[in-house]
């Protein structure tokens, strides 16, 4: 849990997208168009970098969610409002584990989202963690839903994101 609480969020990153977060879906994802491509190794996804940061429409246990990708997040993590939007109660959640954030220690709930989607590409049961909303605005994509990829990467300002 240790491991897992010091890697959840980057305190420079969290800033950025905390300000980020705020602004409206559709103002901060114009400039970050997804592009479904065919890989020799499977279905991927494209996204184009925003202000250096990229942001995709998930679709989180069938609802959809703007994210942003960190590599520096350990699991997904949630805020408790994102939470209750994609159909988990924070009343059975049993927030336990501490997480380090750029805002201090916070106590955070282990979690499992059943699919993550991004595009074609779709990943069962994904690890993540819940943070009071205090601590996270939004959600943050980790590596927890990364790792189950066959790859990631970065090429031309670009990520290249294939299951």
């Amino acid at each position: 849990a240790v491991a897992v609480a010091g890697a959840v969020l980057v305190p420079d990153l969290a800033a950025r997208y905390l300000t980020q977060a705020d602004k409206p879906a559709e103002q901060a994802t114009s400039a970050t168009p997804v592009s479904t491509a065919r890989y020799a190794s499977g279905r991927g996804e494209t996204l184009q970098a925003n202000q250096g940061h990229y942001y995709g429409n998930f679709e989180i246990n069938g609802r959809k969610q703007m994210g942003l990708i960190d590599t520096g997040a350990s699991v997904v993590a949630i805020n408790v409002s994102t939470a209750r939007k994609l159909g988990l109660s924070p009343s059975g959640l049993n927030f336990n584990a501490p997480v380090s954030t750029a805002n201090g220690v916070v106590k955070a709930a282990r979690a499992t989202l059943n699919r993550v989607e991004l595009g074609s590409i779709r990943v069962n049961n994904v690890e993540a963690m819940v943070l009071p909303d205090a601590s996270l605005s939004g959600m943050l994509i980790g590596m927890s839903f990364l790792n189950r990829l066959s790859s990631y990467r970065v090429e031309n300002g670009a990520l290249h994101l294939v299951n």
